[in-house]
C-alpha cells in the first residue's frame, strides 16, 4: 500500500491505523506546530485520530520552525 507524504511515494506493509499514527511515525518528536492536509484539505488537529487513511492517500506535512 502506498501514501504520497510530502510530494515522496512511501510504501507500507500496512498503512497507518490513521492520521495520528502516520504522524506519529513520521515525526516521533514533534507534537506541536503542525499543519496537515490529506487530500488537499486541510484536517484540524482534533480530527487526526479519526482520519482513517486509504491506499494513495495524499499528505501534507507542515511544521512551524523557529528561526530568524
Amino acid at each position: 500500500m502506498e501514501l504520497t507524504i510530502n510530494h515522496t511515494l512511501k510504501n507500507f506493509d500496512v498503512l497507518p491505523e490513521n492520521l495520528e499514527a502516520l504522524i506519529a511515525m513520521e515525526l516521533p518528536e514533534k507534537r506541536k506546530g503542525i499543519a496537515v492536509a490529506l487530500n488537499n484539505r486541510i484536517i484540524p488537529q482534533s480530527f487526526w485520530a479519526k482520519t482513517i487513511l486509504k491506499n494513495q492517500d495524499s499528505i501534507l506535512i507542515i511544521t512551524a520552525t523557529q528561526g530568524g
